[in-house]
């Protein structure tokens, strides 16, 4: 008996930790620390905001259906920026905008993948991708993150079958926020060309890297389209979460592929969000600077304040873009512990088990932290708090 495809995956994770605050109430003097979920909570800028509205009064195009693989202005600056920025060549015919990089990352799947196929990705990994290939009827085959958490593609080789249709590498890392060498993507490039599979790379949080300068040099091969296929995602540098704003970019034969998915899911993806990440490309590079830098302070004050669990034998496993990803001391399991911190400690995190097949058990000492929307001031406190906690 066949079971529905929802059934075959778990529950969202974020979802289901937002059910543990039902009941809980927090004194005034220690209010909840939500580190839970990777996503600014403010509004967009005011300019863009400005924007917006003129854009829902005067733009009678931007309440109609437009083209499937997204509005032709804005494949075209990400196309202009991505060949700048990564010093390659990008045309507009490769970009496609879909709706949020979810939908960028379920469209390559429906492109690559049949029944039973497998696709590889490094653990701890982002549950929703584990989720989607859950419900494609995807094998997901982990790959263990060496040291630093970052994968290995010798390793990687060994997990290669006649069913594997790609390799997916998230960097900056989400949970871990490690973000992978130039190096390490250029060897799982290699690799996947070598053996005929796709290398997705999911680079949502491109613009909070650490690094200055061309990250990678995958974009610097004539050929790079007939293994790459690169995610992006406009929610996290414009603050456009809700506006569901996303990006791929691959050959134009993959993109002939991916239109019949997008055809069937959002016919087009939302005008007014589109047009909002092309007025933030074109206008917003100073204040996306300035974000950049706060979201680098906030991870300086992580690991300026990280010496005190350090002591109580926490682990700081990685640390970057919108996250930190520790590994906790405790004789207990961390989806235990994370619950248990709801009420004893005011903070709600995520534990490692949701980043792990249930029988990887590593999960079960590791928690992940999303500084996204505490400052300098409230990572000292989450972090006294942590230090004085006790199961």
């Amino acid at each position: 008996m066949t079971i529905p495809r929802t059934k075959a995956t778990f529950a969202p994770p974020v979802m289901e930790a937002r059910r543990w605050l039902d009941g809980v109430t927090h004194p005034v003097d220690q209010p909840l620390l939500n580190v839970s979920q990777a996503a600014p909570v403010d509004v967009p800028p005011q300019p863009m905001l400005d924007a917006m509205a003129q854009i829902v009064l005067t733009d009678p195009s931007a309440h109609l259906y437009g083209p499937v693989l997204g509005l032709p202005d804005l494949r075209a600056e990400v196309a202009a920026r991505w060949s700048r920025d990564y010093g390659g060549a990008v045309t507009p015919a490769q970009v496609a905008i879909t709706s949020g990089c979810n939908q960028a990352f379920a469209a390559a799947i429906a492109s690559l993948c049949g029944e039973g196929d497998e696709v590889i990705l490094p653990v701890p990994y982002y549950f929703n991708h584990a989720m989607w290939l859950d419900m494609s009827g995807v094998t997901t085959v982990p790959l263990q993150s060496g040291a630093g958490l970052i994968p290995d593609a010798g390793i990687a080789a060994d997990l290669i079958t006649d069913r594997t249709r790609a390799i997916v590498l998230v960097s900056p890392n989400n949970p871990s926020g490690v973000e992978y060498p130039a190096a390490t993507l250029h060897a799982f490039r290699d690799l996947c060309r070598a053996r005929g599979i796709a290398l997705i790379a999911d680079e949502t949080y491109r613009d909070f890297d650490a690094r200055t300068g061309s990250v990678h040099d995958l974009f610097t091969d004539p050929k790079w389209d007939d293994t790459l296929i690169q995610l992006y995602s406009f929610s996290k540098a414009y603050r456009l979460t809700g506006h569901r704003v996303g990006a791929m970019t691959a050959s134009t034969a993959r993109l002939a592929e991916v239109e019949k998915f997008l055809d069937t899911v959002t016919i087009c993806p939302n005008q007014l969000g589109q047009r909002a990440a092309l007025w933030g490309m074109r206008n917003l590079d100073q204040w996306l600077a300035g974000e950049r830098d706060e979201i680098l302070d906030r991870r300086a004050a992580i690991n300026d304040h990280f010496p005190q669990l350090a002591a109580q034998g926490w682990q700081l496993l990685g640390c970057g873009a919108y996250f930190a990803y520790l590994q906790h001391p405790f004789d207990m399991a961390s989806d235990v512990l994370a619950q248990k911190l709801v009420a004893g400690a005011g903070i709600l995190c995520l534990p490692g088990t949701m980043f792990r097949p249930k029988t990887d058990l590593t999960g079960q000492r590791e928690l992940r932290i999303a500084f996204a929307n505490i400052d300098r001031a409230g990572i000292a406190e989450l972090f006294a708090r942590l230090a004085a906690y006790t199961p």
